[in-house]
């Protein structure tokens, strides 16, 4: 009895136990690292609002010196020209867009 036992205990380890294991970490690992988390997204908005915070602040100090000092010539971009602020708007829109479409989400 043992003799028949063991070959058909070895095949079905090998050939639906061992395969079987195998896929299912493959299918862990692709859902683990399968992207963005909401703390990541979060985060991402936080730092995005100071940056801006931070340029508004740049822009701030550029046009005290400059109007103390006539000679000055600020090394950045003018932040209320249009062209220099279209990369901005569509990045704002895009923002938008993710945030409306996760209250929908959650709704």
């Amino acid at each position: 009895m043992d003799e028949i036992l063991v070959p058909i205990f070895v095949c079905s380890i090998l050939f639906i136990g061992l395969p079987w294991l195998i896929f299912h970490y493959i299918t862990k690992w692709k859902t683990a690292g399968g992207g963005i988390t909401t703390d990541d997204e979060a985060l991402l908005d936080e730092l995005y609002n100071l940056a801006k915070r931070l340029d508004e602040r740049m822009d701030t100090v550029e046009r005290l010196v400059a109007h103390d000092h006539a000679d000055f010539k600020p090394a950045r971009l003018i932040a209320d020209n249009t062209a220099n602020d279209a990369e901005l708007d569509e990045l704002e829109a895009l923002l938008a867009q993710k945030r409306a479409e996760r209250k929908e989400t959650r709704a």
